[in-house]
């Protein structure tokens, strides 16, 4: 049996007031619609986006999951034109769900992030199922109408029911599980005559009901929340960082002020990890065993060794850092950076493409860009690799044990052999041997008494 998942995402979100599609507003980081996709089983045939408003953006996004392998099985689109309603969304897909050989349909919507692996998976693993949530005040939210023995009888949208209707306090969660054959020829009959003028998916379902059983299963209304609006997007935030901290926090994960930190999705912490107030980790973060990241600290998509020491206000995107280094505080370091064990990265030092091996430090105010630097080195306060001619980018290689002095400027592409020492206030524009010293300084003067005679001269003409 096949199963493929169709993911609703055509929609404007005129509540949000963005140009940006809704089901790509983030939570924790990471898109609505990345969320759901997330969600679905890796057994899973496929999975169909139906997209519109926002297209280009919403494919490109997708076409980049792809790429970094985000995603958990085969997706395709298609673009339902101007939106009729939900079920208008499945009858334009009806044609792609064929050619996929669908045979079991599980429906889900893009603006849904919440909803957990497990409840997805006894969803796909259902023949026919709708999702549905108890809430004190239902709202708008469209009303299921059961059997006694809990079955499936109908559902009403909120606009279009009856008085004693609107007293139904469970409501659709907007999720199923239905044979894609029996609803297919559902789709089929459906009209338009509703107080909206849209073809209802749930029309389709409450037939499709009348012919074969299907099943409710309440969940935790947290679990279909849905984002309709600046105000649901927070909220939905909200409660996936605590579920995030929880788990984490059975993990032996310290954080000293939850309310303040943001851990994404995928991130992934180990035991006696402690982060301070403040800390955002968005993308795929992995921190090692014992490491300790400092206030206001924002980490993307990168990977701290154990024993890690990040100091506060740190940036880091698309670094590695090994174990027992130490970083900050208020260091940046940029995409490429490489930092081997027992590196030293000191406050306002700014790397990028840079690879620091074993104990190499650069402790004070400098900008490392395309470089390697060998073991033991020490770049010293003040130091630029000028990597950038206007139209190129160029190499820095430094050697092992090196001594680069303060105010150093090194013009790229240049070598530095194990042992160098470059003197304060050099730059270097050509290699140097190893074990050699550079220097390229303007001889000092120095007049006795001259300061006593410029003063002089300043009062005179004050005077």
């Amino acid at each position: 049996m096949s199963t493929i998942a169709v993911i609703l995402a055509a929609g404007l979100g005129t509540r949000m007031k963005s140009r940006l599609p809704k089901v790509l507003h983030p939570i924790l980081g990471d898109p609505s619609l990345l969320w759901v996709l997330r969600a679905l089983p890796p057994d899973l045939a496929g999975a169909v986006v139906v997209v519109h408003h926002g297209k280009e953006l919403v494919l490109e996004a997708l076409a980049a999951w792809q790429v970094a392998g985000l995603l958990p099985c085969p997706v395709t689109t298609v673009d339902q034109g101007n939106p009729l309603g939900t079920g208008h969304a499945l009858q334009t897909c009806v044609s792609e769900l064929d050619r996929l050989g669908a045979s079991r349909v599980v429906i889900l919507s893009g603006d849904v992030p919440l909803t957990t692996s497990a409840t997805v998976a006894r969803l796909c693993a259902a023949e026919a199922l709708l999702l549905a949530m108890d809430l004190s005040t239902p709202g708008s939210y469209g009303r299921v109408i059961q059997h006694p023995d809990g079955r499936l009888a109908g559902m009403v949208e909120a606009k279009d029911a009856t008085p004693e209707q609107l007293t139904i306090r469970r409501v659709n969660g907007g999720a199923y599980a239905l044979p894609w054959p029996a609803l297919r020829r559902a789709l089929q009959g459906l009209g338009n005559d509703n107080a909206q003028g849209e073809y209802y998916l749930t029309d389709a379902v409450a037939a499709l009901a009348q012919e074969l059983t299907v099943g409710v299963e309440v969940c935790d209304p947290e679990e279909l929340a849905g984002m309709n609006s600046r105000q649901d997007q927070a909220a939905l935030q909200q409660a996936a960082q605590r579920r995030i901290h929880s788990h984490w926090m059975a993990e032996g994960v310290t954080f000293l002020h939850p309310d303040s930190t943001l851990v994404g999705p995928r991130v992934v912490l180990q035991r006696d990890v402690l982060l301070e107030p403040g800390v955002r980790l968005e993308g795929g973060v992995q921190v090692g065993e014992a490491c300790r990241i400092g206030q206001g600290t924002v980490i993307t998509d990168s990977r701290l060794d154990p024993g890690v020491e990040i100091r506060p206000y740190c940036v880091i995107e698309r670094a590695q850092v090994g174990s027992g280094a130490k970083v900050g505080p208020f260091a940046r370091l940029r995409e490429g950076t490489d930092l081997a064990e027992g590196v030293h990265i000191g406050n306002f030092v700014e790397t990028k493409k840079a690879k620091l091996h074993r104990g190499a430090k650069a402790n004070h105010l400098a900008y490392l860009g395309d470089t390697e630097i060998g073991e033991g080195s020490n770049i010293g306060a003040g130091v630029i690799t000028c990597n950038y001619d206007g139209v190129n980018k160029h190499r820095t290689i430094i050697g092992r044990n090196v001594f680069v002095g303060s105010d150093t400027q090194l013009v790229a592409p240049v070598v530095i052999g194990d042992g160098a020492l470059i003197g304060a206030g050099t730059t270097i524009t050509k290699d140097v041997p190893a074990d050699a010293l550079a220097l390229s300084r303007t001889p000092q003067n120095t007049l006795e008494g001259g300061a006593a005679k410029i003063r002089s001269r300043q009062k005179k003409r004050t005077g």
